[in-house]
Order: C-alpha cells, then structure tokens, then sequence
C-alpha cells in the first residue's frame, strides 16, 4: 500500500494536471494547501502571493481525500473571485468555519458574542440582551434550517426573518441579530435585512392612547397589595422601566429631600441616572418616602432584568390596570413636554439618548415646540400693536 507521503505526491500530480493552482502540504501530523492567494484580512500586501491555507485536516488517507476536495472547491472560488480568507481562519475556541454545521457557527458566534462583551460595565444587561435579542431568533434559524436543508444558509436567514410578524419590534430584532450572525459568518446577503423592518417605530407610542393623571391615580387605588402600590407609583411618578424599580437608591427620598430625586443604579439596562418627580405633588399622594418593594429574586447572578420586568407587568394583568407598565413610562415623558422640561433633561433622567427621546416622543415635542413659537409671534405682534398705538397721528 503506498505510503501517505507517496498518496500526496500523487494527488499534487492530479491537482497540478487540472490546473488547479493549488498542492497539499504535509506539516506534522496535519495537512494544509499551499498557493497563490488573495491577502489575508490585515494584510499589508495588496496583490495576491504564495501562501499557506491551514486546513486543520490530520496527515491521514481520510484526511488527504478531504484536502483534495477542499483544494477543489478553493480553486474554483478563486476562478469565481468569491474566495473569503474567513472561512479558513480558525476562529476563538479553535476551528474553521469552512468546517462547521450550523450549530457549530452558531455556538461560535455565541462565543464571539460573549468574547466582544468581555469586561463589559453591565453584564446582566449583557445577558438579557442575549437571551431576548439573539438566542430566539437563533434557534428559530436552525429549526428553520433543518426543516428545509435544501435551503442554504443565506436562503434560511430571509425564511427566518420573514416567519415573524411584519412592522414588528419582533420583526426589527430578528434582522438585527441575523444581520450580525451573517456579518460574523461572512455572508454576503443580497438584499440588505433592513429593508425588512417595514413601518415597526416608535409611531406607535405616539398612536397609544396614554393614560390621562386622573387614570393613573384611578389605576393605583386597585392595587390592594400596598409593596406594589409602591411599584405602580414610583414608575407613575419617576417614568422608570420595570426593572428599574428595583435598582434604585432611594436614600434621598427617604430622607424627606424635597427634591424627591431618585438615583438609578449600574446594574440597570443604561447605567446611573438621576430623575425628578413628575409631578412632585405624586410623591406625597403615592407615600413615595416609605419605600416598600416586593419580596421579589433581584439577584442578577440567579435572574435577569427582563425577567423582573415580565414580573412587574404580570401583576399589573393581575390588578386588571387598564393600561400597561411602559404607558406610565410615556405618560411621564409627555408631562416632562408639557412643562417645559428641556429634552436633553427628560432623555438623560430616561437614560435614553436625545435621538431616541425624540424619535419616540416626536408627535408632543412638536406640538410643544409649535405652540412656543406661536405664543411667542403672538407677544410680539401684541407688543408691535402697543408701539404702533404709542405713535403720534400724522393726520
């Protein structure tokens, strides 16, 4: 039986009678191909030269028939000038992705996920992101893919995305995070997925109907049990998300600070804000400074943000309030509007940005800004007329 060395020679000779461009090295106890290639990614080279492709295959019979297939298919990638360095190049934790089924990509680009968030300031916001923005829509992806392998990869990504509702939030965050699994994949998608988001914004805050102040004090006086009574009515007055709640330092409020601020801590979704009641009279009327929370799981190593926050809002289905937790959220944005309060404020005490805050709250900042010009060219028409009374007659 000839040797492997002997086979190598051998399927050289056939690859080099095809004109293929390409040979098989035998380096240790592993196989690689060697030839004139495009630059790898950082490269200072800009001309294709000799190089090495690490096939990560063992100096084995199999082993050799799997390199004479992948020198095959690299030949032609480069004749069709689709060659990527990507898929040879190991990624974190070892592999190729060239080499890898689906859920071997999709566990590698978990790790990549967790690898870029390394040190990151939040990690329960970290987590949270990960399980309600990406693992879903992952999973829906290789369900997809396995029902269907006659689709490729690209092929399966559009069926995924296109299996969620339309001008969704849903649909939105599924192209997002298959966006980025096909940007760390390499795959060149034709059609860009945000052409799939559809009409989904923030318009709908601006069609909700928002409870009115005389509703939300309605609202407060279902609840029977008074450590959510408090809930309802620090969110109602301070315009907090669920979760935040919970993670507030409320010392000051305690203390009879007349200023009512609350200070929301790192642990939450954006980090340490301070926020003002509004209206600071609901401090008193809620009984806001005996501060009473739920005996509820806060321990992010045991739960997560989102999972206190689907608390939050399962007991007010509990209560049958008649509107939901984020409707107090916005109905405190509106009144920040109302006053006068400037937008950077009220984003910044939301801990949202300025582009977001006025986004999603565009309907009632216009009106406000339309009203203030109009009372203002109003003035001075009136203080024009009084000039103009003030002139002596010429007749």
């Amino acid at each position: 039986m000839p040797s492997l060395d002997d086979r190598i020679q051998q399927t050289n000779q056939r690859l080099k009678a095809a004109k293929m461009g390409l040979q098989v090295e035998r380096r240790g106890d592993k196989l690689s191909l060697r030839g004139t290639l495009p630059p790898r990614p950082g490269s200072h080279r800009l001309n294709p030269h000799q190089q090495r492709i690490s096939l990560n295959l063992p100096a084995t019979h199999d082993g050799l028939k799997q390199a004479e297939t992948e020198a095959k298919i690299i030949a032609a990638q480069l004749l069709q000038n689709c060659f990527d360095w990507h898929n040879y190049l190991p990624v974190k934790g070892g592999g190729r992705l060239s080499q890898m089924d689906l859920s071997e990509k999709l566990a590698a680009f978990q790790q990549e996920f967790w690898t870029r968030q390394e040190g990151a300031a939040n990690p329960a916001s970290v987590r949270t992101t990960w399980e309600k923005a990406y693992a879903p829509y992952l999973k829906k992806l290789e369900a997809i893919a396995q029902a269907r392998p006659n689709l490729s990869l690209a092929e399966a990504i559009y069926a995924t995305v296109q299996a969620t509702r339309p001008n969704t939030r849903s649909r939105q965050i599924c192209c997002t995070a298959l966006g980025a699994l096909a940007d760390f994949l390499h795959i060149e998608l034709p059609i860009d997925l945000k052409t799939y988001w559809g009409n989904y914004g923030n318009s709908k805050t601006q069609l909700r109907q928002l409870p009115t102040e005389a509703d939300i004090l309605a609202a407060y006086e279902q609840i029977p049990n008074p450590t959510w009574r408090f809930v309802f009515g620090i969110m109602a007055t301070y315009g907090l998300r669920n979760h935040e709640v919970f993670f507030c330092d409320y010392d000051a409020l305690r203390q009879g600070d007349p200023s009512g601020v609350i200070e929301v801590q790192d642990t939450t979704k954006t980090g340490v804000h301070q926020v003002w009641p509004f209206p600071v009279e609901w401090v008193d009327r809620f009984s806001l400074r005996e501060v009473m929370l739920p005996p509820i799981t806060t321990d992010l190593r045991q739960t997560t943000l989102q999972r206190i926050g689907q608390q939050v809002a399962t007991q007010f289905r509990r209560y049958d309030l008649p509107f939901s937790p984020y409707d107090l959220r916005h109905a405190w944005a509106v009144r920040t509007i109302h006053v006068g309060l400037p937008d950077t404020v009220a984003a910044r005490m939301m801990g949202h940005s300025v582009a977001v805050h006025t986004r999603t709250y565009h309907r009632w900042i216009t009106r406000r800004d339309q009203q203030m010009a109009v009372e203002a060219a109003l003035r001075r028409s009136e203080v024009w007329g009084d000039e103009k009374a003030d002139q002596p007659s010429l007749g």
